[in-house]
C-alpha cells in the first residue's frame, strides 16, 4: 500500500444547514476526496499530493456573509483514520432494511447487515449521496446482474448489490486506499463476486453491465458518462450521485443525448441521486 499522507481541514460553520452541504460540494469540486459530519460542521481530507496553498480560493461560501465559517488544517498519517473512525462512527440504518456498521457495533435486527471499517474512504452511508444509493439498491430488481460500481470508495454499494443477488461485480476506484479497502471490506462481508480494480474508467474497454452505479464527483461523471453509457446493456439501468439538485439539467441533459431516459430521483439535503434506464 502507499505511505499516503493526507492533509485535513477542520471546518467549523454556523449555522450548520445548509452550509455544510454546499461547503461539502464545494470542496469536493476542488479535489477533497472524504468527507465526516461533525457536531461543528465538517472534517475534510485531501491528499497532499493534490494540495495547495491556494486550494481554498475557490470555495465560494467562505466568503458568504450568510455563514460564520473558520478552519485549521494538519497533515494526517493513514494511521490515525480508523481511531478517528472509531470514535465517531455510529451504525447507519436505511429505511428498516440495511444497516452499515463497524465490527465493534451490535448485529443489527435488519435484512441487509454490512461491515466496514473505512480507512480514509467515502463511502459509511453517513453521507446524503450514499444512503441515497443504498436506497436505489434496496428499490431495484439485483437478481443475476452484471454490476458496475465505479468510484467504489469503502465498496458498500458493491457489497449490498452482491447480497441482493448480483451475479458478477466490478468494483473501480482510481484511489489506492480505496481499492484496498475495498478488498478488505468484500472479505469482511463474505463477498466472494466483487472484483475490486484499481483505476479509472479507461479500465471499462470492451466491458458490459446489466447496472453502473456511479456516486462521483459531478465533473468526472460528466467526464466518464459517454464510458459509462457504452457498457450498459439494452434496458441497463444507471444510477448517479455525488452532486447537487441544480446539476440535474446538466446530468439529464448528457444522458438524454445518449438515449437513457430520467425515471427516478431521490433527494436528501439538496444531494440527489438519479435512476436512468437506457
Amino acid at each position: 500500500m502507499q505511505n499516503t499522507i493526507y492533509i485535513a481541514y477542520y471546518f467549523n460553520v454556523q449555522p450548520l444547514q445548509p452550509a455544510t452541504e454546499i461547503l461539502t460540494a464545494e470542496l469536493g469540486y476542488a479535489g477533497f476526496e472524504s468527507f465526516v459530519e461533525t457536531q461543528e460542521g465538517v472534517t475534510a481530507y485531501i491528499q497532499k499530493d493534490e494540495w495547495h496553498q491556494d486550494i481554498l480560493e475557490d470555495i465560494q461560501i467562505l466568503n458568504s456573509e450568510e455563514f460564520k465559517i473558520t478552519f485549521s488544517f494538519e497533515e494526517i498519517e493513514q494511521t490515525n483514520w480508523n481511531a478517528e473512525w472509531e470514535k465517531s462512527f455510529q451504525p447507519i440504518v436505511v429505511d428498516d432494511l440495511c444497516t452499515v456498521r463497524a465490527p465493534f457495533h451490535e448485529t443489527p435486527n435488519t435484512k441487509y447487515d454490512i461491515i466496514i471499517e473505512p480507512k480514509m474512504s467515502f463511502g459509511t452511508g453517513h453521507h446524503e449521496t450514499t444512503h441515497m444509493m443504498i436506497q436505489h439498491i434496496l428499490k431495484n430488481d439485483f437478481e443475476g446482474k452484471s454490476v458496475l460500481d465505479m468510484g467504489c470508495g469503502t465498496g458498500v454499494l458493491a457489497i449490498l448489490a452482491e447480497k441482493r443477488g448480483a451475479e458478477t461485480l466490478d468494483a473501480i476506484d482510481i484511489d489506492n486506499w480505496c481499492y484496498i479497502n475495498s478488498l478488505e471490506n468484500a472479505e469482511r462481508n463474505h463477498c466472494s463476486k466483487i472484483n475490486v480494480f484499481e483505476g479509472d474508467a479507461s479500465l471499462l474497454n470492451d466491458r458490459s453491465y446489466d447496472i453502473i452505479i456511479a456516486n462521483i464527483n459531478r465533473n468526472i461523471l460528466i467526464q466518464d458518462l459517454p464510458k459509462y453509457i457504452s457498457c450498459l446493456t439494452a434496458d441497463g439501468l444507471l444510477f448517479l450521485s455525488g452532486f447537487y439538485k441544480d446539476d440535474i439539467p446538466m446530468i439529464e441533459a448528457e444522458c438524454n443525448n445518449r438515449g437513457l431516459k430520467l425515471v427516478e430521483t431521490l433527494e436528501k439535503n439538496h444531494w440527489v441521486a438519479l435512476k436512468f434506464i437506457n
